[in-house]
Order: structure tokens, then C-alpha cells, then sequence
């Protein structure tokens, strides 16, 4: 049917690519590429398919990108590349007329802030090139936000409070291990945390605000409130939300680590002069820490991610709704090779791709995932690996 392009051979990437192959009806090809070719090669020899062939690419190069783009002329990108070039590639996308997907918001080098204002400015020029543009088609974005879609469309008619909760109670073994890139992931978790109450955005310290929640077959955790970017398209797009949060575990040892990490200025994006060289502690973190796509092996217990919602059902009665994804660590590396973090963000790109590719998420301009049908999404992601399961009128407890 198509040709796609992936931007970025690491866990997640590697994912995409085994999924996209495993539906040769509708990725006819499949090209990788990354800046490093032997990654790629790495993933092509795994897969052993014809249709999926490695290439070479800086991502923060338009150029690069451009010559790229007009080589292979994909109909689709799938953008699993890092989160600061996710403007290098629109960029070169709408110069060679091919359309979008990413799974994370764009966020700049020099500060830990991610945000979706930068790709919505996109929006007319891509509108104005009849070309689509899908943001944050991970899970936690991407999941999370169809299935508040999915809620309010089947359920409610009014959605007043959305908790969306993230637990990895899996164990990898490691004394510090971070699940996908480390510098993304603790530049996420040490900014403030920020969430939206009737009109408004309230600003709290970073792991400031916890609670124990139950997770389903994993129990009770401890689960801290962070910022993350989904929560300012869902409240855009469903604007009787009166608040939203996010709530994400993390166990003690990890927070130890993290907390010394901190405070000896490992955890800085600042370049530092070392030896006559300007090095930026955090990047050099990144390379002496465990690498995440090497984690699965020996990766045991699952994740649980959902969306906990509550408002007013389509008759007018109050409604509590909870609609969720367990992931084995241990099927996903059986599968991919990969741990399930990966594999919960790379499934679903994967299946937005196949929306676009197959008409039914088509739409010119930037448009994140909930403004989108959730029905075909939701049916095809439990066939491709992350079944979902829902329950209704239960205590949430992030509302006690």
C-alpha cells in the first residue's frame, strides 16, 4: 500500500520497524534510518524481511533529511527520533510533501520544557500542503489521549476530571536504569510538575505531590504527579475538563539515584568545561549508563497505564470510568527484543501509521491523536499486542 520512512533505530524504533513489517499489506516498504547505520542494519538483519532496508541520517540536518525524503519519496515519516528534532523533520517534510507521525511534543535542547505550541504553529503550512501531521502517537501521549477520546464518544457527555496513570512494575535488575533515552527521561522527571484546575495550570515542585494508587495485577504504588504534554491538547480538545493529571511511579531506590544525581550536577544540560572540552554532564550520563534497548532480557513484571475519568454519562448521571493497558516485559522481549516500554510506545505508532496509511485517520494540518476516530485505533492496537480492558462506576481513588 505505502512506504514509510522511521527516524530512529532505538528501542522504540526497533519496535516500529517489527510491527510494521509484520503487516506487509500495508507497509509495502520500510526504511530505517539513523545516524548511526549499524543500528539500522542491526534491525533490518533481525527482521530478515525484503521489503525493510537501513539508511543514514542527522536528523538535525534538513538537508540531510530533505535528500533523504526525495531518495526513498515515503508517503509517510514515523518520527521515533528525539524530541528536538521534531521541527528539523516537519520542516523537511513539508519541503518534499510527505506527511507526519511522532510520539513525543518538541522540546528544545537548552531547557527541560516540552510543549505542543511549536508544532501547532505548524499547522496552516501543513493545512495549506493538504498534508497530515499526527502528534503524540506513543502511549502516554498517544494511548492515553484515544482513550479519553473513546470515553467521550461512547460514555460521556460531560468530562469533568481525567487522571491519566502510568506504572512500570517491572523489575530489570539494575541498580539505576532509566526505560527509554536517559537524558529525556530525567529531564522529564526533575522539572516541575504542572497540572490543570478549573481554567488554569498549577505549578508544583518536581515529585512534589504523591499517592498510593492500585495498579491491576501489579497493587499498590507509590505514584508521583508530573507534567506531561498530553494533558494541554486533551484539556484544549475537551474543554468541560475541569482538571487533569498525570501520575507516575517510581520506586525508592530509583528516586535515591536520582536524588544524587541531582545534587552532584550529574543531572545538569548546561555545558561544563572538562580537560579544555565543553561537555554537557547529563549527555555524558547518558553513555555510561545501561543502555535501554539492552534492559529486556532480563526484564521481568508488566506495565499498567490508563486513563481514570469522571463526569456525567450520556443521560445526565454521574459516571467513573477506568480504561487501561497491562504489557509484559517478558512478551514484548520474546516478540521484539525489546522491554515493554518500548513496546507500549512503539505498538502504537505502528498502528497510527496503519490509520493513516489505510484512510481513516487522514485529516491536513497538525492534529494530536484524540481529534482523531478512536474506534478503528483501539480495535487494531489490542489485535497488534496491547489488549485494553475498562471498568465502570469503581473508586478511582485519585479522587479521594
Amino acid at each position: 500500500m505505502a512506504k514509510v520512512v522511521i527516524i530512529g533505530a532505538g528501542g522504540v524504533g526497533t519496535v516500529v520497524a517489527h510491527k510494521c513489517a509484520q503487516h506487509p499489506e500495508v507497509f509495502t516498504e520500510i526504511v530505517i534510518a539513523s545516524r548511526t547505520r549499524s543500528k539500522c542494519d542491526a534491525i533490518v538483519e533481525a527482521i530478515g524481511k525484503p521489503n525493510i532496508s537501513s539508511d543514514v541520517v542527522d536528523a538535525d540536518s534538513v538537508p540531510q533529511l530533505v535528500e533523504l525524503f526525495n531518495r526513498h519519496k515515503p508517503e509517510l515519516v514515523i518520527n521515533v527520533a528525539l524530541p528536538y528534532q521534531d521541527l528539523t523533520i516537519m520542516d523537511a517534510c513539508l519541503i518534499c510533501g510527505v506527511n507526519y507521525l511522532d510520539t513525543a511534543s518538541y522540546e528544545p535542547k537548552d531547557v527541560a520544557h516540552f510543549e505542543y505550541s511549536w508544532q501547532w504553529a505548524y499547522k496552516q503550512r501543513f493545512e495549506e500542503a493538504g498534508l497530515t501531521a499526527i502528534l503524540g502517537c506513543g502511549f502516554d501521549p498517544g494511548v492515553s489521549g484515544v482513550f479519553t477520546a473513546y470515553a467521550a464518544k461512547h460514555y460521556f457527555s460531560d468530562m469533568q476530571y481525567l487522571d491519566i496513570v502510568d506504572c512500570n512494575g517491572g523489575d530489570h535488575g539494575k541498580a539505576f536504569a532509566t526505560n527509554f533515552n536517559p537524558e529525556i527521561n530525567i529531564r522529564e522527571i526533575t522539572q516541575n510538575g504542572r497540572y490543570y484546575q478549573d481554567g488554569k495550570w498549577v505549578t508544583t515542585g518536581p515529585l512534589e505531590i504523591l499517592k498510593t494508587l492500585t495498579y491491576p495485577n501489579i497493587g499498590e504504588r507509590e505514584s508521583y504527579l508530573l507534567y506531561h504534554e498530553e494533558l494541554e491538547s486533551l484539556v484544549k480538545n475537551y474543554p468541560s475538563i475541569k482538571r487533569a493529571r498525570f501520575w507516575m511511579t517510581f520506586g525508592q531506590e530509583y528516586l535515591t539515584h536520582l536524588r544524587v544525581i541531582q545534587n552532584i550536577g550529574m543531572a545538569r544540560i548546561d555545558e561544563v568545561d572538562y580537560n579544555g572540552q565543553k561537555i554537557v554532564p547529563l549527555q555524558f550520563l547518558k553513555a555510561v549508563l545501561p543502555n535501554p534497548q539492552d534492559l529486556g532480557e532480563n526484564y521481568h513484571g508488566e506495565t499498567s497505564i490508563g486513563c481514570r475519568i469522571e463526569g456525567l454519562d450520556k443521560e445526565g448521571k454521574h459516571l467513573t470510568y477506568y480504561i487501561w493497558n497491562n504489557c509484559s516485559h517478558e512478551a514484548a522481549y520474546k516478540e521484539t527484543g525489546m522491554q515493554a516500554v518500548s513496546y507500549t510506545t512503539g505498538v502504537p505508532a505502528m498502528v497510527g501509521a496503519m490509520m493513516f496509511l489505510t484512510g481513516k485517520w487522514v485529516k491536513p494540518g497538525v492534529n494530536n491523536v484524540e481529534e482523531f476516530d478512536p474506534d478503528p485505533f483501539l480495535a487494531e492496537l489490542a489485535k497488534d499486542g496491547l489488549p485494553w480492558n475498562e471498568e465502570f462506576n469503581l473508586n478511582l481513588e485519585v479522587n479521594e
